[in-house]
């Protein structure tokens, strides 16, 4: 069993690789080439982002969920943008739809349902920040990354600052996706389905944390459960809005305030189970 959830942990790191070299390759650019003008470009486009961060969260696999945790812990996007990204996120969901030969259809209305909360809630909070703190602006901490791991990219070209932000997270995945296999490899995916099985309120609580599991198996759990027809469409999207992978992860270790963090987290679940439950309650059926 060690052997499977050392080779599994690997092959779900290395996916992530690409992802991972091309944003850190990006946000140096913007530190070392553009300056202010990049500021200004957020200034007049940012309130855009969430529909932007939306539309790219249904890409499947978690890339883009990693993506934009190190992207919102350099005040590149919004938290609005941010949160669009991770619930409209399904990791492995896609996939698995494909492989089961679900209708187009009903993978096209899940999908949908997705982006159209994640954008929604990614505007709402936006818009609440904006009122809140009017024409204050945060300011870019791009090179909070480099003061945070101590690699002094200043003194050296973009392409090895960005292979050494990478190998850094890359580790850190590795390592923590490593002892959370090890712990469902010892608890048991049967265990966790048995949580979230045919019940209308606690369905979606149960699924919702399953869902704030920082791997793809929560995702693989609560779709292959959902096929199965032991879950409804709600508790299955309160688990996967929930649900954004390894990009909760990587959010605790590049961003330092952990109040932010757990706040970001309580607000994912609520989200994801609020939305599950109005769904089971309304009886939709994909």
């Amino acid at each position: 069993m060690i052997q499977d959830i050392i080779l599994d942990t690997l092959i779900d790191g290395i996916k992530l690789l690409p992802f991972l070299f091309i944003t850190y390759l990006a946000m140096e650019y913007v530190e070392h080439k553009t300056g202010n003008k990049t500021w200004k470009i957020m200034q007049k486009s940012g309130k855009w982002g969430p529909v932007i961060g939306g539309v790219l969260g249904i890409v499947p696999q978690c890339g883009f969920s990693t993506a934009a945790s190190n992207l919102y812990a350099g005040r590149i996007i919004t938290p609005g943008t941010l949160y669009a990204v991770f619930l409209s996120t399904s990791d492995e969901m896609l996939p698995i739809f494909i492989s089961s030969q679900v209708p187009l259809t009903a993978i096209a209305r899940i999908l949908t349902v997705k982006v159209i909360i994640g954008i929604g809630m990614g505007l709402l909070v936006d818009f609440m920040i904006r009122r809140k703190r009017g024409n204050c602006k945060e300011k870019l901490k791009i090179d909070h990354l480099c003061n945070h791991q101590h690699c002094h990219c200043q003194e050296g070209n973009i392409f090895k600052s960005a292979l050494s932000h990478t190998l850094q997270i890359f580790l850190f995945i590795i390592l923590i996706s490593f002892f959370i296999n090890l712990f469902i490899g010892v608890v048991g995916e049967d265990k966790l389905a048995a949580l979230v099985s045919g019940k209308m309120f606690l369905g979606p609580l149960a699924a919702g944390l399953i869902g704030l599991i920082p791997n793809c198996a929560s995702s693989v759990v609560l779709t292959q459960l959902y096929l199965e027809g032991v879950l409804g469409a709600g508790s299955m999207l309160a688990g996967l809005l929930a649900g954004s992978g390894v990009g909760l992860l990587v959010l605790y270790k590049v961003n330092d305030d952990l109040k932010e963090n757990i706040k970001i987290t309580l607000f994912l679940y609520t989200a994801g189970v609020v939305s599950g439950i109005l769904i089971e309650m309304s009886g939709l059926v994909f």
